[in-house]
Formats: C-alpha cells, structure tokens, sequence
C-alpha cells in the first residue's frame, strides 16, 4: 500500500496524522475556508456512515505535503445503488503546491478504490483540474449532487466510472456521509 514519487511517501493515514492533517488543509486552503475543511475531515474520520474510506497522505522527508479524503456514497433512487465514493477533500500544503503531489494523491486513491470495486467516484471540485483523471460533469450523466449546485458551477460537480459500463447502468441523486450532508458543503 505504499508507493514513492520523487521523494514523496504516500501511505494510509493513520490516527496519529489527524493534526498534521488539520494543519494540512488549513496551509492549503487558506485562514478562511480551511479551518472548515480541517473539521470536515476530522468529522469525516470519525463518522461511521462514511465507511468505507480511503485517507491516504504524502509525506517527505517526515513532513505531510498532502492528503486525500475518499468516503462511502450511494445513490437515492429506486434501481440499484453503486459502490460509490465522494473524493473531498484533497487538500496539498503550500510550500508543495503544482509539484504533482495532488496528482499523486487521486491516483493511489483511484488505484485503490478499484481494487475495492467502487463503481463510481464523485467529486465538486474545479473542473478544469479533475477531467485530467478522467472525471466528467455529473449532472449531464444523470447525477445530481445531495443539494443543488448553482447553474455557474455546474461543471463543478464531476463523476468518474472506476467499473466498465457504470454510467450507463446507474442514475440518481447522491447521498453522502452524514458529515458531508449539509448544505454549506455543496457550494463551490
């Protein structure tokens, strides 16, 4: 479960990562939005409806560069639900920024959610960023986000088939995690 890139360690997060990672995301997302994201994920590590989650950091030389958060989603409709993920947040510290680290961090998480069999990955996140990994806009897919996403941030709300032939057999409206299902998480 480990892999190296020019001297960055991804591994599993563990519990004792859980201040560097607060740390992490506030570094990465500024003094305004990044003491919410450091609580999310704190809320996301310990809610059991989030199971099953892939935390996976980068580290270099002892230091957290990195950290992605992926945790359980379904669908809410009437046909079967996926095995389905919502990637939030992928948080990269500053000083390690355009340095492929974010880059690093969805691919072993992607890997890593195959092997595991989730279907479909969702993401909000800037659309002009996750189409490299293969994410496409949701909505137009049949896939609405857990609260509405504004019409000018459309393109925001992505999702990603991890199992041949996922998007055509799934639609609906994604339900998330109990502490991702708030409404002030679904902006963008």
């Amino acid at each position: 479960m480990m892999a190296r890139g020019p001297s960055m360690e991804l591994r599993p997060a563990s519990d004792s990562d859980l201040p560097a990672i607060g740390r992490l995301h506030v570094d990465a997302f500024g003094p305004q939005e990044g003491p919410e994201v450091a609580d999310l994920v704190a809320d996301l590590l310990r809610d059991e409806t989030a199971l099953p989650r892939v935390s996976i950091v980068a580290e270099a030389d002892g230091v957290l560069a990195g950290h992605v958060l992926f945790t359980a989603a379904g669908l809410d409709s009437d046909a079967a639900s996926p095995v389905a993920s919502i990637l939030a947040p992928l948080g990269v510290a500053s000083g390690y920024q355009r340095q492929g680290v974010g880059g690093l961090l969805v691919d072993r998480g992607l890997a890593l959610l195959i092997e595991q069999a989730v279907d479909l990955v969702f993401v909000l996140g800037h659309p002009s960023y996750y189409p490299r990994f293969g994410f496409r806009p949701a909505r137009e897919l049949g896939f609405d986000a857990p609260y509405p996403i504004l019409p000018e941030n459309d393109a925001a709300w992505m999702v990603k088939a991890l199992q041949p032939g996922a998007l055509d057999r799934f639609a609906g409206t994604v339900a998330c995690a109990s502490a991702l299902d708030r409404p002030e998480h679904w902006t963008e």
